[in-house]
């Protein structure tokens, strides 16, 4: 009868080691918990970086496709104006002084 509860007890022993590791060691339960929850993060990085390069892609093909993209954004980013136009600076009475808005934009001229 003492051998038989002394093999109960050594599988039981056995029997927490195997769980203890299952739950706590390498490769375990808490180790796949944390893996989710960064697959979880990293997709959600790659789906904020895609709606970027979706967009980024579309403003290369509009930028490519047509002179309206190009025009715009020449006008806003450089300050460009068209020959024959003429260009307007609106100084805020507000705005701090020592502070400038813009720079003064550049005109290209025509090759003669």
């Amino acid at each position: 009868m003492k051998a038989v509860a002394v093999l109960v007890l050594l599988l039981l022993l056995l029997l927490a080691g195997l769980q203890y590791k299952l739950w706590h060691g390498s490769g375990g339960q808490d180790e796949v918990a944390a893996l989710r929850a960064q697959v979880v993060g990293q997709r959600a990085e790659n789906a904020r970086l895609k709606a970027r390069n979706d967009a980024l892609a579309a403003e290369v093909v509009d930028l490519k496709s047509g002179g309206a993209a190009v025009e715009e954004r020449a006008r806003s980013e450089l300050g460009l104006v068209k020959p024959g136009e003429t260009f307007y600076r609106v100084i805020d009475d507000n705005a701090a002084p020592g502070t400038d808005a813009a720079p003064p934009p550049t005109r290209e001229q025509p090759a003669p």
